[in-house]
């Protein structure tokens, strides 16, 4: 397949946000054609097949709600999810809406200029045919929140000579710790679903720690045919709350504060939502991110339960995590993950006391000990938010560069467009709620309001569309507000940039919840995309 020279709209990236895109856009007209890094679809569920990968996000409502036939057609077979099972539901939409004719795989974006006299994007690339440039009036990126993965930096990491894998570039075989000796570096959401499949094949894993992370359980298993049945038979209304809820999912917090019960109530009620599983914990009052004392005992509650859980006491006191408020880093949703630190061949290490010093070719060394490895599976996460972005050299206006327009942190307007940067729009991206929401719920609206925009612009004759310095101020600043009224800015997480070593200290995701962050969309459209100049 040959690119062609021009097309009206490029999209980056072809995960859920993408593939959305190039439906949405093939229905305004415009030609449109994605680049794509990987050899196939999916996005995040692409590069991450790490053991024990699977969605925090009940199935039924982690999948596309814009075609009612796909959504009835489609069986689901866990209640959470898998790799496998996210990857096969994403390649059935690229066929089902014959959307590869458009997708040049093995594609990696190296530049995005905005060429003023044309007022188009110049776009270049180095693909399996070698480099390619293609202009579009129009550049969407659908880079992904969570797609930048990132080495730690540790001396000595390219001396390995054991197999070496991190969980957001797993290969695409199965990969066999069956008698090996693995060490796992990590303990955030990656290293927390993959360290229990590893245990049950590795001769021994050692688990190296830094800073103890709060998970809950799952219970995961076969889908519910009958919960299922009526999910299905109420899906118009179930896809409409979710709209208006604070996460995207059709589950409200429980209208009731955690400081107006006694102890005991409270934790009543979390013993009540327990067996709910996944986040359901997170949402049984409506002061838990918001007042210290609310969610103290939900963090005390929560240690019980791996002290209740792991039998070695000195273990059990390493796995608890401190310091920080329960969500204030991104909870983690396992399957059986403090139980494995009960097995014989599975060794917690704490590198917060005895840190890691270097990786030698044979093993990881720390100030007091040495660990000899035959396979060593690096947790460490990614470069959230903007990393993906900023790997490409983005330039807008006047040749003004994207790394230095976020080189104080990152700035939206609406976490969709940046001033300075016509015709760029960026889905689920800093600004907006994405990782602190369902992404199928937030990828939807994105989509669906830039590409309303787009016809709008078409329809009024408008060649460009930029957000203005002063709208994009003014959304800065109010993002920043609303979560100076939480207790996330607490937490060294990577939601503010906190895991990147240099990275500028700035809480990235919009707290106010998916409904609220809707109505402002809506609002600004309805007054005629207030805070865009459109020209």
């Amino acid at each position: 397949m040959r690119m062609p020279h021009e097309v009206d709209a490029l999209v980056v990236g072809a995960g859920f946000s993408g593939l959305y895109s190039m439906h949405k856009l093939r229905g305004l007209g415009l030609s449109t054609v994605i680049l794509e890094k990987g050899d196939g679809v999916g996005g995040t569920w692409y590069w991450n097949r790490y053991p024990g990968a699977r969605c925090d996000v009940e199935s039924p409502y982690y999948s596309y709600s814009f075609d009612e036939d796909l959504q009835q057609d489609w069986e689901w077979t866990e209640r959470y999810p898998a790799q496998p099972e996210l990857l096969k539901y994403i390649n059935h939409v690229a066929d089902r809406f014959d959307l590869r004719k458009d997708i040049f795989f093995e594609t990696t974006v190296v530049s995005a200029v905005f060429d003023e006299s044309t007022e188009r994007w110049t776009v270049t690339s180095i693909g399996p045919d070698g480099g390619s440039v293609i202009s579009a009036k129009y550049c969407i990126m659908a880079t992904g929140c969570l797609s930048s993965a990132r080495m730690p930096d540790i001396p000595g990491i390219n001396s390995f000579t054991g197999r070496l894998l991190h969980t957001g570039m797993w290969p695409h075989e199965e990969v066999d710790f069956t008698g090996q000796r693995v060490g796992v570096i990590g303990t955030g959401s990656s290293g927390i679903q993959a360290i229990p499949m590893i245990a049950k094949q590795a001769k021994n894993l050692q688990v190296f720690q830094r800073t103890a992370n709060f998970s809950v359980p799952a219970f995961n298993g076969p889908i519910d045919q009958e919960w299922f049945a009526k999910i299905k038979a109420n899906y118009p209304e179930l896809r409409e709350r979710s709209r208006h809820t604070a996460m995207g999912i059709p589950y409200q917090r429980r209208n009731q504060a955690a400081v107006d019960i006694s102890e005991d109530e409270r934790r009543a009620v979390f013993e009540e939502h327990w067996p709910k599983g996944g986040f359901r914990i997170s949402s049984c009052f409506n002061d838990l991110m918001r007042n210290k004392e609310s969610n103290d005992s939900l963090s005390d509650f929560v240690r019980a339960k791996i002290e209740q859980t792991v039998t070695d006491p000195k273990t059990a006191e390493l796995l608890k995590p401190y310091g920080y408020p329960i969500t204030g880093k991104r909870i983690c949703v396992d399957t059986d993950y403090y139980a494995t630190f009960n097995r014989e061949n599975v060794q917690l290490i704490d590198v917060k006391s005895d840190p890691i010093v270097e990786i030698t070719p044979t093993g990881v060394r720390t100030e007091s000990n040495f660990y000899e490895l035959d396979a060593l599976v690096v947790a460490t996460g990614f470069d959230a938010m903007t990393g993906a972005m900023l790997r490409m050299d983005i330039r807008g206006r006047d040749g003004a560069s994207l790394r230095e327009h976020w080189d104080a942190g990152a700035r939206t307007y609406l976490g969709v467009a940046i001033a300075g940067f016509p015709n760029l729009f960026t889905i689920a991206g800093p600004g907006s709620p994405s990782v602190l929401s369902n992404m199928l719920t937030s990828i939807e609206q994105h989509v669906e309001w830039i590409t309303d925009h787009l016809a709008y612009l078409q329809a009024k004759g408008y060649e460009t569309s930029e957000a203005t310095t002063a709208s994009e101020a003014g959304w800065v600043e109010h993002v920043r507000e609303l979560a100076d009224q939480t207790l996330f800015p607490t937490a060294n997480s990577w939601y503010l940039g906190a895991n990147v070593p240099g990275k500028p200290r700035v809480f990235m995701p919009y707290v106010g919840g998916v409904g609220t962050y809707r109505a402002h969309c809506e609002g600004v459209a309805a007054r005629e995309y207030e805070g865009f100049a459109l020209k």
